[in-house]
């Protein structure tokens, strides 16, 4: 059943990391108080991502809504992450667009 979801499990989880990693390098940084707004943002998005995985996995009848929920929130993490130079928060950045694009196309095949 969760075949039809492997590419965005796959992003999904790829996503969570990134955030994972992100937030904890952000805490090092030098200005991290201004990056609190951001932090909370890789929390909700690693979060979401996780949920939506377990959701797919189990071929559940809320997968594709929650994967609407999830594009929403992996766009508000990359255009926070987007914010700041840093390798990390680039990368995390792509890795949550990427992710976005992908749950949006479960949520549409929910909707036809």
């Amino acid at each position: 059943m969760h075949d039809e979801y492997k590419t965005c499990i796959d992003e999904c989880q790829k996503c969570a990391v990134e955030c994972e990693h992100c937030a904890t390098a952000c805490l090092h940084e030098p200005d991290v108080g201004s990056r609190t707004h951001c932090i909370q943002e890789l929390r909700d998005c690693a979060d979401i991502c996780t949920l939506a995985v377990q959701y797919m996995a189990r071929g559940s009848s809320h997968a594709n809504a929650l994967c609407d929920l999830c594009a929403t929130i992996c766009d508000s993490c990359a255009t926070e992450c987007g914010k700041f130079r840093d390798t990390h928060c680039q990368s995390c950045a792509t890795a949550c667009r990427r992710c976005a694009d992908e749950c949006r196309k479960m949520a549409a095949k929910a909707a036809v």
